[in-house]
């Protein structure tokens, strides 16, 4: 640690190799977005704004750290150390608060899990409900993207949950066998030769074949900053939640295997890939035309009227995580991450913000999560189905899609500006309606954006139009 470094120091002084060194703690799950979310200036009023968040996000696209250009910038306004170490103690980052100032945190304080380059995570009950009744409180898990496959999260698993994880009807591998039918677990991209789809924080994805039927097994590992005992529930629990979300628009999970140190998830494998590729024609695929795309948007809606109607939050709703069969039949994936509450219409107050920036809710960017959230992010991918932009592109103005509905608002710009050129057959009343329809969905305000079943009713009316 540089002596020089006192409370008083101002944030905009420290050296970059500090900086480097709190980044190398907060960058890791995202934790930036919890300091952004508690920053406020000196009348009170919050900082940063959706916007902001968004535009820090990007900037990992260039090789640059979110957790430095944050501090940076809130540096302009004299914030102190002092300041900066209040705000990361208040958000558990304990670790880094030593940094700065090794006595400001005491010795009850430091009984956390530390490990480099990961946040910390205090020795408390996760679960512990908030001072506000209506409040539950839990520790999401963050899952990568990856275009084939829906991704839950977990390690090992004792003999008494395997056991108890057989009674899900859900098929139990040797883990031997997923290793054999994976060519061993060839590290090489499928587009290589190998069995490699792609690989996140949760471990990597192989393409297989098991009894002639192509599948996608993932192969678990353990995260760092997370104990032991969690992994093991939050695997039981996710396999348990996806085993009884069984729906035509759900990826189906197949099985798993506990058998050793290494966990797996078996997945039907599509074919596909995810709608964000297919948007964007990767790997020369022809665009899809607009009658298809209002079924795939009707059909995602359904996955996740779905998950609602049975008291599930999908929390991370994207083009990514929206994959397709062979027929463009969508499935939605990553919905392990999804959390039952006691009564569903209670707001989840989050200690990790889960989720991707462009697509997040205003209220999600503050770890407020509820099924208004979900809808919010669906308004982003039914942009993306209409215009076939990406959510957020730095080379763009305006850099975050959502943000045409400003434009439109304002009579720059039309709908019909940003109708996707390379689409065919699309239909101007049709179009408007979805447009309609995103723009309810991307309301500000939670409780004025419609629920997931009026967003099915209004896609399937719009189905008679396109027709």
């Amino acid at each position: 640690m540089n002596n020089s470094i006192t409370p008083s120091t101002y944030v905009r002084c420290l050296g970059y190799s500090m900086m480097r060194q709190l980044a190398d703690f907060i960058d890791p799950q995202e934790g930036w977005k919890k300091l952004a979310a508690d920053i406020k200036d000196p009348s009170g009023i919050d900082r940063y704004n959706q916007m902001h968040i968004r535009r820090f996000e990007a900037l990992k696209h260039t090789g640059k750290s979110p957790t430095c250009e944050l501090l940076y910038d809130w540096g302009t306004v004299n914030c102190t150390v002092s300041d900066l170490v209040d705000l990361l103690i208040r958000n558990q980052f304990l670790t880094p608060a030593s940094l700065l100032l090794p006595d400001s945190v005491s010795v009850a304080d430091s009984a956390t899990v530390t490990l480099p380059l990961q946040e910390t995570m205090p020795k408390c009950d996760l679960k512990t409900p908030l001072k506000k009744e209506q409040m539950i409180s839990v520790v999401p898990f963050s899952t990568p993207d990856v275009g084939h496959l829906a991704v839950a999260s977990g390690s090992l698993v004792t003999e008494k949950n395997t056991l108890h994880l057989n009674d899900s009807g859900l098929q139990s591998f040797l883990f031997h066998k997923l290793q054999s039918v994976t060519n061993n677990f060839d590290d090489r991209m499928v587009s290589a030769g190998g069995n490699k789809l792609g690989e996140g924080g949760f471990g990597v994805v192989y393409k297989g074949c098991i009894n002639g039927r192509t599948v996608a097994v993932k192969k678990l590992c353990a995260v760092a900053d997370v104990s032991l005992q969690d992994l093991k529930q939050q695997f039981e629990q996710e396999i348990t939640i996806m085993a009884k979300c069984q729906h035509e628009n759900l990826v189906e999970l197949i099985g798993f295997s506990s058998d050793l140190d290494q966990p797996c998830l078996v997945y039907d494998y599509m074919p596909n890939g995810s709608l964000l590729d297919r948007l964007a024609c990767l790997d020369d695929t022809a665009p899809i035309p607009w009658r298809t795309r209002c079924n795939i948007a009707q059909g995602a809606a359904s996955g996740i009227c779905y998950l609602h109607e049975n008291n599930h939050i999908h929390r991370d709703v994207k083009s990514a995580n929206i994959l397709l069969t062979e027929e463009l039949v969508p499935k939605l994936s990553d919905f392990g991450l999804a959390r039952a509450s006691v009564r569903f219409t209670q707001t989840i107050i989050t200690d990790r913000i889960v989720g991707t920036a462009a697509y997040m809710a205003p209220e999600a960017l503050r770890g407020e999560i509820g099924p208004k959230s979900d809808i919010f992010s669906f308004g982003v991918v039914l942009l993306e189905i209409i215009t076939g932009l990406k959510p957020m592109d730095e080379n763009r103005d305006p850099q975050l899609l959502l943000s045409i509905k400003e434009e439109i608002e304002d009579e720059e710009m039309t709908i019909e500006d940003y109708i996707d050129e390379k689409m065919s057959n699309w239909n101007l009343t049709s179009v408007e309606q979805m447009y309609a329809v995103s723009c309810q969905c991307l309301n500000e305000k939670k409780s004025l954006r419609p629920d997931i079943k009026m967003v099915k009713q209004h896609l399937q009316e719009m189905l008679v139009v396109s027709s």
